[in-house]
C-alpha cells in the first residue's frame, strides 16, 4: 500500500464530495498523508491502512436521539468498544442509536462505511454535533476517510480542533469513554 503525501495528482474518476475534502484542506494549509485502497466497510478491515499510515482509523459512528431530533458523530478509537448506555450517560442523552442512513446522507453527504469527521463541512447547519473520545482528541495523528471509504486519510489532530472545525462552524465534546 503507497503512502502519498497530499491529494491525488489526477481527481478523474473520484467523486465530487472527495476532491472537495482535498480542496479544504489544502486551502487550511492542512498537511496530510493519504492511501489509496480497496472499499473498507468496517473498522475490522483497516489493519493494512493503519500499518501504512501509522495511526489507527477512528471508529466513527452516526448516532441519534429517540426522537431523532439530536444528531451525533462519535470519533472513538477503532479498538475501543462503544456502549451505547455509557455514551448516553455522558452526553446526557437517553437511548441513543444508530441514525438512519437517510440521515447521513442528508446531513453529511457520507454513506455508511464512509462515515467521518470530514462530512462535517457539509453540514452547513450544524445538525450534527460532534462527539470525540478523549483518547483521540490528546492523540497526535489521527485517521479518516476523505468522506469515501476508498482512501484514508493521517493528520494532525491539532489541524482538526485548530482550523478544520472552526472552519466548518462545528464545535466539540470530549468524552471520556
Amino acid at each position: 500500500m503507497e503512502v502519498y503525501h497530499g491529494r491525488p495528482a489526477c481527481t478523474e474518476g473520484r467523486l465530487p464530495k472527495e476532491t472537495a475534502v482535498y480542496d479544504l484542506l489544502d486551502e487550511l494549509n492542512i498537511t496530510y498523508d493519504r492511501v489509496d485502497h480497496r472499499p473498507l466497510m468496517t473498522i475490522a478491515e483497516c489493519d493494512e491502512v493503519d500499518a501504512a499510515l501509522d495511526i489507527t482509523i477512528c471508529k466513527n459512528l452516526f448516532l441519534c436521539n429517540h426522537q431523532k431530533t439530536k444528531f451525533y458523530l462519535l470519533m472513538m478509537p477503532g479498538s475501543k468498544k462503544f456502549v451505547t448506555k455509557e455514551v448516553c450517560r455522558l452526553i446526557p442523552s437517553p437511548r441513543l442509536s444508530f441514525a438512519d442512513e437517510s440521515y447521513m446522507e442528508e446531513f453529511l453527504d457520507i454513506t455508511p462505511g464512509s462515515v467521518s469527521v470530514m462530512g462535517l463541512m457539509n453540514d452547513t447547519e450544524n445538525r450534527v454535533q460532534l462527539l470525540i473520545d478523549r483518547e483521540v482528541a490528546e492523540s497526535e495523528y489521527f485517521g479518516c476517510h476523505p468522506c469515501i471509504n476508498t482512501s484514508s486519510l493521517k493528520m494532525r489532530t491539532s489541524d482538526l480542533l485548530d482550523k478544520f472545525l472552526p472552519r466548518v462552524h462545528h464545535s466539540f465534546q470530549v468524552l471520556d469513554i
